[in-house]
């Protein structure tokens, strides 16, 4: 090949999985993982994670290696990717989270980490005030952060806050330092797989509903009590489910919202990438014979 890795990128549902997989199979390389819902090991069927089977056809990395309860990060993500590329010749990366594909051909920003202690103190003063005090609060601190924030970005407020309390410099300011990107040095073919709207509409709500007749709420079940602040809490359909076990919503309105909450995250994911990846190479083919035969030619 020409290039030393490939990026694939697209919305949920659009079938790049199934891309990644057949081009491994071709090139004889190594899927790895560029989704942050899917690093979750209790959670396959909700994160829509390649098959016991799909892994056994070509070798898949960085898949469900995090315990849901874990704070997983872009920054570890980046770790970890770098550790893929010294044992992976040809690394295919796939997935719809825009920051991880950032962390691989940008860098992140060489922001601190936060120590627990610091992240039990803010998150205690966010659930004393509440998230209108606490924002108000946070935006005398920083304001030039809290500018492009929400009060009821409470993930993105908790961060920078975290991020404020423990070395004084607004996320803002760190957030402008280059960090190095993963594949510094690497030939790089970007691709996102893009395919028409309405289909995609079709395909979210088929997979909603295999999810479900699949085990998705014996998933969430075994899944547990989770703390709504951690990332995995945020997977499409953890919510609803866990809802509809504690008797609050019947079993067809959680794929009403499964479905729902699918195309509202499709629809951002699509508005990131053509904000941020106008410049990779687009396809909107929904065959993956078609999609591999224009891929093929910007790797030789």
């Amino acid at each position: 090949m020409s290039v030393d890795a490939v990026l694939i990128a697209g919305p949920t549902a659009s079938g790049k999985s199934a891309v990644a997989l057949a081009l491994a199979e071709r090139l004889q390389g190594t899927v790895v993982n560029a989704d942050s819902m899917q690093v979750y090991a209790e959670l396959r069927l909700l994160t829509a994670r390649p098959s016991v089977a799909d892994e056994a056809r070509a070798p898949h990395r960085l898949y469900g290696h995090v315990p849901a309860h874990d704070h997983y990060s872009v920054g570890r993500y980046s770790t970890d990717a770098a550790k893929i590329l010294k044992t992976t010749s040809t690394p295919i990366f796939t997935g719809g989270t825009g920051l991880y594909f950032g962390a691989l051909i940008d860098g992140l920003s060489p922001v601190p980490p936060v120590s627990p202690d610091t992240r039990t103190r803010v998150r205690a003063r966010f659930d004393a005030l509440g998230a209108e005090a606490f924002f108000a609060e946070f935006t005398a601190c920083d304001p030039e952060s809290a500018a492009a924030l929400h009060a009821s970005d409470t993930q993105r407020v908790l961060r920078a806050a975290e991020v404020w309390d423990e070395t004084g410099v607004s996320l803002k300011r760190w957030q402008q330092t280059a960090g190095e990107p993963v594949l510094k040095a690497e030939r790089i073919a970007r691709f996102v797989i893009a395919p028409p709207r309405a289909l995609l509409l079709k395909r979210i709500e088929a997979r909603a509903r295999v999810m479900l007749e699949q085990g998705a709420l014996e998933e969430v079940r075994a899944l547990g009590e989770i703390d709504r602040k951690l990332p995995a809490a945020r997977a499409l359909g953890v919510a609803a489910l866990q809802e509809h076990l504690a008797g609050k919503i019947p079993p067809e309105a959680v794929e009403e919202r499964l479905i729902l909450e699918t195309r509202q995250y499709a629809k951002r994911q699509m508005t990131w990438f053509r904000g941020r990846m106008a410049d990779w190479i687009w396809i909107e083919n929904s065959d993956i014979g078609n999609i591999i035969s224009t891929i093929m030619p910007y790797l030789s």
